[in-house]
């Protein structure tokens, strides 16, 4: 950590009158963010969230046309916040205004990308999991999470504690960025996968109906990011608050299906048919008005387009960011893939892995 930035957190935290706090860093994740815990006077603790300005390329403009999207670089095109502070303030507020668990925010300064948050503690759903618990309610919890969360229609503009962020659309270009990283990078990460020009065309082409589709039907708050280990088991409290949310702030307007995908496509842990099975009987139940052979239909398709999306970004993280570990997660993500295409859904997608990415080339 430069000095600099050393600087500037503790400057932040005596203007919040937090300086004298013992703080302890936090194990990181694949994001340019950094969190450490504070221990407080008064025996309570809270996180510090820091999220360096100008690490990452610009979020998107909320009327950039999708050339000037393209031109801004991967976040623009994606629809990503590029970590920003006041995104992540924002869709908490939000969130809370749910009745859902987000972090509350002590204090923030958005432009030095610093925030104090509430610390909703460990228990991390897959820590928990992996401890012997039963999973059954805990997933139970968070299926009642997404049916909350999909009944409402969110704003166009998240406004709390003082920021403000745009709701955009998960629209045809953020899908298309998506699925095409997995174009780009397997290749690098497995020299053996070679993808030509009629390779690449076929892919867009398969896609196409599939990026549609989903902007076509973005309409609810989708969090993006709705897994196990960004969920926390807050047993002390009611109902869908049990549940604490975290690493939301990439939150988009999406299709309903793909925050359910996220949930059940976990790249970090297996989730059984079954468990699938059992959560989206949950989910209609929490939702009657919603069609269900439409809504599996379209969780296959973009499940099947956020599963490349992963498996291109893991292949990122392996071949440029030099992560290894991330390899241990792709044949649990094939599997997850598999699954979807026995829909089949998209049409010719099995065909085209089947002819450019042999099986002995996904793992």
């Amino acid at each position: 950590m430069s000095s600099e930035r050393e600087t500037a957190k503790r400057a932040f935290l005596r203007s919040a009158g937090l300086a004298e706090a013992r703080r302890v860093a936090l194990q990181g994740d694949a994001s340019t963010r950094a969190y450490e815990r504070l221990f407080l006077a008064d025996g309570t603790r809270a996180i510090l969230m820091d999220q360096p300005p100008s690490v990452e390329s610009h979020p998107c403009p909320p009327e950039a046309t999708e050339a000037q999207r393209v031109a801004l670089g991967y976040n623009a095109s994606a629809r990503l916040a590029a970590g920003r502070v006041d995104a992540f303030v924002a869709c908490a507020g939000y969130l809370r205004d749910c009745g859902l668990s987000a972090p509350a925010i002590i204090a923030a300064d958005p432009a030095a990308g610093l925030a104090v948050l509430e610390d909703l503690g460990d228990d991390l759903y897959a820590r928990l999991i992996e401890d012997g618990a039963d999973e059954a309610p805990l997933y139970d919890a968070a299926t009642d999470v997404l049916a909350a969360l999909h009944r409402r229609t969110p704003p166009a503009i998240l406004q709390a504690d003082g920021s403000s962020w745009p709701l955009l659309t998960y629209d045809a270009l953020a899908l298309r960025t998506a699925t095409d990283i997995l174009i780009e990078w397997l290749p690098q990460y497995n020299p053996a996968v070679k993808f030509s020009a009629e390779a690449a065309a076929q892919w867009q082409a398969i896609w196409a109906p599939i990026h549609a589709r989903g902007a076509a039907g973005a309409s609810v708050f989708c969090h993006r990011d709705f897994h196990a280990e960004n969920l926390i088991w807050l047993p002390r409290r009611a109902g869908v608050r049990r549940v604490g949310l975290l690493d939301f702030q990439d939150a988009v307007r999406a299709h309903p299906a793909w925050d359910m995908s996220m949930f059940l496509h976990d790249a970090r842990r297996d989730v059984s048919p079954q468990r699938e099975g059992a959560v989206l009987t949950r989910y209609f139940a929490g939702l009657p008005q919603v069609d269900a052979d439409a809504f599996i239909a379209d969780f296959h398709a973009l499940g099947a387009a956020n599963i490349v999306r992963i498996i291109g970004i893991f292949a990122r993280l392996v071949a440029r960011d030099g992560k290894p570990r991330y390899r241990d997660f792709m044949p649990r993500l094939w599997r997850y893939l598999d699954r979807c295409l026995q829909d089949p859904a998209p049409p010719g997608l099995g065909d085209w892995l089947a002819r450019y990415v042999p099986t002995e080339a996904r793992r």
